[in-house]
Parts: structure tokens; sequence; C-alpha cells
């Protein structure tokens, strides 16, 4: 039997802190990160999607940051390629990869190589569902539908999130099947690598003083300017770029639908609503290492060592030597 090639995952939350230590162990055990986010993947969504800067990388190189236009689509079966790709060529590079972002199905699909091909092709179905997404009210009916034929999904899925709960439906219209089965199905996979799976989480109350602080934070960077700019070339609430925290607020403060302070107190309430989501995912998820920043009085330096200690104990990277070293195998 083959051996696996070797996987790192650190995810978690939003605003949890995942980019910082994404930096360290990658310098550490020699590995290159590949972004698990749906938004960072975008060029000139930088402020709004908390972006990492080249100057931040720490020379650590970085894979699915910057690749698509705001006009292009970006959807988990985009991702799963695109991550495959760049797995294959950190490996070529004689490093490890390390998936890095909060998207959880990102995460799902690219680990047990998930199988999309049933519901690739354009069908008239998905036609009929998206003219009634793009009518008033359109996406809560939607959802509606999915939670009568599909609950399970129905909970998974937010209403906001109108592709996912049309590919649901589609699914159930085609197939007959419910997506939710499908998927629980597929997890049961056995994973093409050897993996750690990190979840990096903090304590409720000082992770929402948090998110509410990067808004701020994000606000005092520029992010409505980024909005207009981004308006500006013709973006709106159509596209899936845009529906991103953020900026689908912005947007709607600048439509009049909202004050601005309105749109700011629903970009906090909904980002924390976002996080809450985010931990019930990755609670459902199998073999699973939960990083409890508490735990470790959030001294970075001991999270680190605990995480060293895990890859090696599952063979991802070598028992240090003699003398204590860690072998140095990135450039």
């Amino acid at each position: 039997m083959p051996v696996k090639e070797p996987l790192v995952i650190l995810t978690g939350p939003t605003a949890v802190g995942k980019t910082k230590l994404s930096i360290d162990l990658a310098r550490k055990v020699g590995g290159e990160i590949i972004s698990a986010d749906s938004m960072q993947v975008y060029r000139r969504m930088d402020i709004g999607s908390a972006k990492i800067r080249p100057e931040e990388m720490g020379g650590v190189p970085h894979y699915l940051i910057d690749v698509l236009e705001p006009t292009e689509e970006f959807h988990v079966v985009k991702f799963q390629q695109l991550a495959k790709e760049a797995v294959q060529k950190i490996r070529e590079n004689g490093h490890i990869p390390i998936v890095v972002g909060g998207t959880g199905f990102y995460i799902q699909a690219l680990l047990y190589d998930i199988d999309f091909t049933e519901n690739e092709a354009e069908t008239g179905v998905r036609a009929e569902l998206e003219k009634l997404a793009g009518e008033e009210g359109g996406g809560e009916r939607l959802h509606q539908l999915l939670a009568k034929v599909d609950p399970k999904a129905a909970e998974e899925i937010h209403a906001h999130n109108v592709k996912r709960v049309i590919r649901a439906l589609e699914f159930y219209r085609l197939t007959g099947k419910r997506i939710s089965e499908h998927n629980a199905q597929q997890r049961e996979k056995e994973s093409p690598y050897r993996f750690a799976y990190f979840v990096l989480d903090d304590e409720r109350a000082r992770l929402y003083e948090r998110i509410d602080g990067r808004v701020d934070q994000m606000l005092q960077e520029g992010l409505l300017e980024e909005v207009k700019g981004l308006k500006a070339e013709g973006l709106g609430r159509g596209m899936v770029s845009m529906q991103g925290l953020g900026y689908k607020e912005m947007l709607s403060y600048l439509d009049g639908a909202y004050s601005f302070e309105e749109a700011v107190r629903i970009l906090k309430r909904d980002t924390r609503h976002f996080a809450k989501r985010q931990l019930t995912w990755f609670r459902r998820e199998r073999d699973v290492i939960w990083v409890e920043k508490q735990d470790f009085q959030y001294d970075d330096a001991k999270i680190l060592d605990y995480m060293l200690e895990k890859l090696r104990e599952k063979g991802i990277v070598p028992q240090p030597d003699a003398g204590g070293a860690e072998r140095k195998n990135h450039k």
C-alpha cells in the first residue's frame, strides 16, 4: 500500500488568529500555504477579506490568493481543482502543504477528495432556480423550499449562500436524493492524505471582541473606499464576490438601504453569527485536533510546540535529532 502524502490543515473561526500562527508553523516545518478562503482568492478585495499582505508572508509561498477577478465565480469545485494543483506543486518543491482558512466545506472537499461530478453540468433546473433567486425575496423562498425537502441541508446552509442552496435543491430534483445524505456518505470516505487537522479556537467572548475590533480596523483601513472602487467597476450584489461579509453590507449602505451605523452593526452581528456557524461545522468533522488558545495562556510559542508534537506523532514531520533540532527542509 503506497505511503500517503502529508497534509496539514490549520483552520478555525474568523479573527481567531490563524494567519500569524500559519506563518510560524510553515517556517518551522518547511511548509507552503494554500488559502482555503472564499474571498481572498479575488484581486482588489483585500481589506474586507482580511487578506494577508506580502510583507506578512515571511517568505512563505502562498497559493490561491489574488488569482481571480471579482467578476469570476469561485465555488468548491474550482477550489478543489486549484488546491490539488497547489498540493502537487508544493510536493514537487519538497515541502509540506498547509491548508489555512475558515471555509470548512472547501477543506472537506480537498481532504476527502469529495466527488462533485454528479452535479456539475448546467441544467434547466438550475436556470429555473437561479431565476427565482433573482426575484425579490427569492433567496429566502429557495431556502424555505430546501427546508421542506432536506431540513438538514437547510440547517447547514445559510439562506444568504444562494449558490449552495440552489445546488442542494438541484441535486434533490435531479437525483431524488438529499444532498445532506450524499455529503454524509462522502465524508465517510478515507482521506487520501496523512493529515493533521488543527482547529484554533478561543473563548466566545474574546473571539467576539476580536471580531468587532477587526471590523473597526477594516473600516479605518478603508473598507468603504474599497467597496466604492469595486462598485465603480460595475460590480454589484449579483456577483458571487460581492456577497462576502463586509462587501454586501457596505454595498447596502452605498445603495441607501441602511445608514452607515446600521451597516456596521449588521456586519459585526453577521460576522459573529458566521464564526458560530464555522465552529458548528468543525465540531461535526472527524479526526480534528482542537487547539484552545486559553489552554496555552495565549502563548503562541506553546501553541506551536503542541502542534509540532502532534505532527511528529502522526509522522508528518520527523522526530528531532539527538541535538533537538528540527529538520530544516525549507528554503
